[in-house]
């Protein structure tokens, strides 16, 4: 499956921290600088960005893990960059380092697994899961009016 794919891809991915990428923005805090959420969405962009043109043509990757660790403030306006290395792969599974730094230091780190899927059947699965949960809504909201 992970045909083409070796140790040591690497992917990066860069932002410019706003108002919406705060911790106050995203409810992950209630100080207005990079919020945690924000950063693991670099780190997640840098890993998938390292795949691009390696999986084989109706596949894709999805994000099953991601243990990160925030060390330092961004404020609003300052850049930050994601650099994610390919450092195992295993079947489907992929493991990626994952380091963060602004425009002074280091900020985040991480180990962050991804899983290659079929991407037709995983959507298909969850639209699935989503029609499932509308036949249920539907059925409460009928019985909702016999009492």
């Amino acid at each position: 499956m992970a045909v083409g794919l070796t140790v040591g891809l690497i992917g990066e991915a860069e932002m410019v921290v706003t108002d919406r990428d705060t911790a106050v923005a995203l409810g992950s805090g209630t100080v207005p600088v990079l919020g945690t959420p924000a950063l693991a969405c670099l780190m997640e962009r840098a890993a998938v960005q390292s795949l691009e043109g390696y999986l084989p043509e109706g596949y894709t990757s999805v994000g099953s893990r991601l243990d990160l660790r925030h060390l330092a403030p961004t404020p609003v306006g300052v850049s930050v960059r994601a650099r994610a290395e390919l450092t195992e792969v295993v079947s489907r599974r992929l493991l990626f380092s994952i380091q963060a730094w602004d425009e002074v230091e280091k900020v985040g780190e991480g180990v962050h697994e991804r899983v290659i899927v079929e991407r037709a059947r995983f959507v298909s699965a969850a639209e699935r899961k989503a029609h499932q949960l509308q036949e249920q809504h539907d059925g409460r909201r009928d019985t909702a009016g016999q009492g």
